[in-house]
């Protein structure tokens, strides 16, 4: 299949002609899932993939292919280079995926952890891939500076259940950040808040992985990037998206320009819903899951969530061409 390699604007519109699959769902990865190289593989190998790199040279004004091909793995991890890297590349590997033929069918609902939700909303129409990569580096740089200003530290606290972590982060002043399953919610705040939040996971039966980020993000502390980046969202064009689109902020569906452009501003500083965007999914008829984009971080959460729905992973070429097969 080939894309519409003259119009940027149009580069996925052949997604959104398949023939709707209503047991599909298409996720999308977010910040930390980067890694030197990624990308090359599927750009060596289809045409499309290298267009998606192209548009988003063009759009930066700079070498982003260069340094998810070369890194150095420094200047990848920051986070106003890793966002639109991120979802540059998972733009790529969707492209490939269409152009080899690993996806047939229209997906019923899109999702994307955090930064990945724009993907999603990239596959969906309802923005451009130069106006989103410019609009992540910009949402980057924001959160990069929020941590500056505000500094915070995030950790993953495993084995307790939402209401125990809830009550520790009352305690504590901590706040959770990222749902991301039953029993592993992502928690942000101050050092010192995290400190006390980890000694009490733990004292509670649980355990605690640090999260090596630059702040606390989806947390009150990014309160500042959220309200700047308000201003930027309103000064760039959305249209409805043509596949629904599964909110971080609330876990439902959202298609309406304003109210994509309202949540993503929400979306910031508000804790990402992802455990509740999985169940609504699987509440909606979804059995099937292809995560798109490097890295394989989502496919392991929605095998904890859901361990009987079906998981495909698309994160190289090896893996996109076996998904082709399937």
């Amino acid at each position: 299949m080939s894309l519409n390699t003259s119009v940027g604007e149009n580069i996925f519109t052949p997604l959104l002609d398949l023939p709707l699959n209503p047991r599909l769902a298409l996720l999308f990865p977010g910040q930390g899932s980067q890694r030197v190289g990624m990308g090359k593989d599927v750009v060596d190998a289809f045409a499309n993939a290298k267009i998606s790199f192209d548009i988003a040279d063009r759009a930066l004004a700079y070498d982003l292919t260069s340094i998810c091909f070369k890194g150095p793995e420094e200047r990848l991890t920051e986070t106003a280079n890793a966002q639109p890297a991120i979802l540059t590349t998972s733009a790529a590997y969707l492209a490939a995926a269409l152009e080899g033929g690993a996806i047939r069918e229209r997906p019923a609902l899109l999702a994307g952890h955090s930064l990945g939700q724009y993907t999603a909303l990239v596959a969906a129409g309802s923005l451009n891939l130069a106006g989103a990569v410019t609009l992540v580096r910009e949402r980057g740089r924001l959160m990069g500076e929020a941590g500056r200003v505000n500094p915070g530290t995030m950790a993953a606290a495993l084995g307790l259940d939402e209401d125990a972590v809830e009550q520790i982060c009352a305690e504590t002043g901590a706040e959770p950040a990222n749902y991301n399953g039953p029993t592993q919610i992502v928690i942000g705040g101050t050092p010192k808040a995290i400190e006390a939040a980890s000694v009490l996971v733990k004292e509670r039966g649980g355990k605690v992985l640090p999260v090596k980020v630059a702040g606390a993000f989806h947390t009150s502390l990014m309160a500042s990037a959220g309200e700047e980046f308000a201003v930027r969202l309103r000064e760039t064009a959305f249209s409805d998206a043509r596949i629904p689109v599964v909110s971080n902020v609330t876990a439902l569906t959202i298609t309406r320009a304003s109210e994509i452009r309202h949540d993503l501003a929400e979306q910031v500083a508000r804790p990402v819903q992802w455990n509740r965007t999985i169940e609504f999914m699987l509440a909606a008829g979804v059995d099937t899951f292809i995560e798109i984009g490097p890295g394989r971080l989502l496919s392991g959460m929605l095998k904890r969530i859901a361990p009987g729905a079906q998981v495909i992973n698309i994160d190289n070429a090896e893996a996109l061409a076996a998904a082709t097969n399937v």
